[in-house]
């Protein structure tokens, strides 16, 4: 094992995010979690907006070229709602998965345990979905060849992550007006502060089932807003602040 890294009072909350109708995707969740320690429990995902949360309608025609999904909505509302209740009940730690996943719980166990915040983590990447830039943070994290990186860029995926209370709050305060979905929104740690950190290798996996936000989203960008020059201006500044902030992360090797 690695480095032995101060305990919560409690294992952090354990958080599976579902929708209350997908009884096959629960059970097959629960069947794979027999045996964990863990006390964990089924989060009903939301099918529409949150309390909290307004959506922008231009701003996502602009940044994605279409309309978000039903499915994207409810995905970013499920989540802020997970965010927002830490903030309101003050909750230190929890962890959050989807109900897709596949866990090594022998993992898990010991990170839910982990004082993160005490550590400098305030949000922890269990998985991604596409490679991008990163840099090594940490290595053999409660595991020997258990990598921290910090990713910069477009990863992509909601499957799983660890966050604090503070954690929490920066993304609520930054979420609350939806501009693009939520991993987007996640991803783009040069806007809202928080160290983009996940974990190599990943301790879960997707598991391949179709997914509930549906594929619409994966079509051509026609909306002409996304085409204006004011927001070929705006993605040319994008890319500057990314380029900026991995410029920054050398320089601190």
């Amino acid at each position: 094992m690695g480095e032995s890294l101060p305990e919560l009072g409690d294992a952090a909350e354990v958080l599976v995010v579902s929708l209350e109708t997908a009884e096959a995707r629960r059970a097959a969740f629960a069947a794979r979690a027999t045996g964990t320690s863990l006390v964990w429990r089924f989060f009903d995902a939301c099918t529409g907006p949150a309390p909290g949360m307004t959506l922008d309608e231009p701003a996502i025609r602009a940044n994605k070229g279409r309309a978000m999904s039903k499915g994207e909505i409810g995905c970013y509302a499920s989540h802020f709602s997970i965010w927002l209740d830490m903030v309101v009940r003050g909750v230190p730690q929890a962890i959050v998965l989807e109900d897709d996943t596949v866990v090594d719980w022998d993992y898990l166990e010991p990170l839910a345990r982990t004082d993160l915040r005490a550590q400098g983590i305030d949000y922890l990447r269990l998985y991604a979905k596409r490679p991008t830039w990163q840099r090594v943070v940490r290595r053999d994290f409660l595991q020997h060849s258990r990598t921290i990186v910090e990713l910069v860029g477009p990863a992509y995926g909601t499957q799983g992550y660890a966050i604090t209370l503070e954690g929490a709050r920066r993304l609520v305060e930054h979420c609350r007006i939806v501009r693009r979905p939520v991993d987007d929104e996640m991803d783009r740690s040069w806007a809202h502060g928080l160290p983009n950190l996940a974990l190599f290798p990943a301790p879960i996996l997707e598991a391949a089932v179709v997914s509930d936000i549906g594929a619409a989203r994966f079509g051509p960008k026609t909306d002409p807003l996304y085409h204006s020059l004011r927001q070929k201006i705006w993605r040319h500044a994008e890319r500057t602040r990314m380029r900026m902030l991995k410029a920054r992360r050398l320089l601190e090797r």
